[in-house]
C-alpha cells in the first residue's frame, strides 16, 4: 500500500522543519531528529542517521515502517527511529515528532530537574510543566516508552540525561512546542540565576 504513496510533500516538510530547528540552535552537529507519523500507511518519514543539516536535501529523508524497514531513501533513519515508533503506536493524537538537544532544556534534563509553570504561554503550547521522564538507553524503544505516559498530557517532555522529544497533531505544532521548551528552560535558567522564580496556578491535565 505505502509503495505508490506520493511522500515527496511530507518530507519536503520534515527537511524544513530540520534545517529550522539546526539553525535556531535547537541541536548542534547531526543530533536530533523530526518525523512525520502516516497513520493510514503505518509509515513514519523521518531525518536520516549522522547526516549534516547544511547539506540535507530532500532525496536524503527515509520512509520506513514501524518496525524499521527502509520504504524509501539510500540512507539509514535516524538511530532513534525506535522512540518515534513507540511514541506514534501509544500516542494516537500524536503525528509528529520533534526531537532536539537545545541546550538550556538539555540543562533541567542532566539535573532531573521538572520546569514549574512560570510562564502563560506554556499552557496553551505545552499544556503545562515541562516532566522529565526516566532515563534510557539512546537508540532504544523505551526512550519512547518512558516518555509515552508523559506525551500523552503534554506536548513536550525532557528525556533525563538525553534532551527534548515534542510531540502533535502536525510538526508544526511539534516544532512550536520544542522552541516553546527551551525558550521557557532558557527564562527559568535565567530567573534561578537572580532569585526565586514564582509559579503561576493552573490546572493539571
Amino acid at each position: 500500500m505505502s509503495k505508490n504513496y506520493d511522500y515527496s510533500e511530507l518530507k519536503q516538510s520534515v527537511l524544513f522543519i530540520a534545517k529550522k530547528a539546526f539553525d535556531e540552535g535547537l541541536m548542534a552537529g547531526t543530533s536530533g531528529n523530526m518525523s512525520i507519523f502516516c497513520r493510514e500507511q503505518q509509515t513514519i518519514v523521518i531525518t536520516p542517521s549522522s547526516y549534516d543539516y547544511r547539506i540535507m536535501e530532500e532525496k536524503d529523508i527515509v520512509v520506513i515502517n514501524m518496525d524499521g524497514t527502509i520504504v524509501e531513501g539510500h540512507l539509514n533513519p535516524s538511530s532513534e527511529w525506535r522512540m518515534h515508533a513507540e511514541i506514534y503506536r501509544e500516542v494516537e493524537r500524536v503525528n509528529a515528532i520533534v526531537h532536539t538537544h537545545s541546550p538550556y532544556a538539555t540543562s533541567f534534563a542532566v539535573v532531573h530537574k521538572e520546569i514549574p509553570v512560570i510562564l502563560i504561554e506554556m499552557l496553551p503550547f505545552l499544556n503545562g510543566s515541562i516532566e522529565v521522564s526516566p532515563y534510557a538507553m539512546p537508540g532504544s524503544a523505551e526512550v519512547g516508552r518512558n516518555a509515552v505516559p508523559i506525551l500523552k498530557r503534554k506536548n513536550a517532555c525532557l528525556m533525563a540525561n538525553h534532551g527534548v522529544v515534542a510531540a502533535g497533531e502536525s510538526i508544526d505544532r511539534a516544532y512550536l512546542a520544542a522552541v516553546y521548551t527551551e525558550d521557557t528552560a532558557k527564562i527559568y535558567h535565567m530567573a534561578l540565576s537572580v532569585g526565586t522564580p514564582v509559579e503561576l496556578s493552573y490546572q493539571e491535565p
